[in-house]
């Protein structure tokens, strides 16, 4: 019999109990999801209303009116999932260093950093998610172009590559919280770095936005998270996403490698409450 735990089992009932917990209060729920709908339907309507006044954002070529909200689908979609499933746990990361409650953590049977990643669910950030397939959706029916099922299959492999680009992210931000005692900014760095994946990549042009973009795309790949997966499901594919979407790659692997050494390396310095 094997010992390896049975992560989608465990993974499933903390699904349960975070489900439950949020169930207990039900209008704090209703009223969470509500919140979270507002925010990006204010995204929506801001966009609607550029649209109103523009064909395209970005230089000649740029994202049109449809191809952007195929864009801003996937930010919803990337952004919900991230804020689902590891947010909660990574932010409260520094509070189990600070009570000691890590202790319990390292010696459960179970890799630990599975275990602070998805404790906690936050369910009423997947309503963020319905919406944003539902304005996948619509927008693809909106397209002058119309993909295909490779691009489907490509626009799923490559926004699950953002998604764990973000996990590293944010589970570097959660490891330093080994050193720094407290990482109360976590949130507010995580808002300030993520925004500039908010943006289509050829916005960032001229003597201020090309450093920038450089900086974002191949010094921390923030850019790759949204743009790869929205460009090749929004356009026909051309030579430059192959490359682009070749790099997401790389990136993807090299920073969960990385991201995992710095959380193994953080619980190597770890001093326990009882130590």
């Amino acid at each position: 019999m094997s010992d390896r735990p049975p992560y989608f089992a465990v993974l499933a009932q903390f699904a349960r109990n975070s489900l439950v917990r949020e169930m207990t209060f039900r209008w704090n729920f209703l009223l969470d999801c509500v919140s979270s709908l507002s925010w990006v339907v204010m995204q929506l309507g801001f966009y609607l209303i550029i649209f109103e006044h523009t064909r395209q954002i970005g230089p000649e070529g740029g994202w049109g009116k449809w191809e952007f909200f195929v864009f801003l689908s996937t930010t919803i979609l990337v952004n919900s999932l991230i804020q689902a499933f590891f947010l909660p746990g990574a932010g409260e990361f520094s509070e189990l260093i600070r009570t000691g409650n890590l202790d319990f953590a390292l010696v459960k049977p179970i890799d630990t950093q599975f275990l602070v990643s998805l404790q906690k669910i936050e369910w009423s950030s997947l309503s963020n998610t319905l919406f944003g397939v539902l304005l996948l959706c619509v927008s693809l029916a909106r397209l002058d172009f119309t993909p295909n099922i490779a691009q489907l299959l490509l626009f799923i492999w490559f926004t699950a590559c953002g998604i764990a680009l973000l996990y590293s992210l944010i589970i570097s931000l959660g490891a330093l919280s080994v050193w720094l005692g407290r990482n109360d900014s976590l949130y507010d760095f995580w808002f300030y770095i993520t925004t500039f994946a908010r943006y289509p990549m050829e916005i960032y042009e001229g003597r201020l936005g090309s450093p920038l973009r450089f900086a974002f795309t191949f010094i921390i790949p923030i850019l790759v998270v949204v743009n790869v997966p929205a460009r090749l499901l929004a356009r026909p594919l051309v030579e430059q996403d192959w490359s682009l979407a070749g790099f997401a790659l790389i990136a993807t692997f090299v920073s969960l490698l990385l991201s995992r050494r710095l959380f193994l390396k953080a619980l190597d310095s770890y001093r326990s409450a009882s130590s």
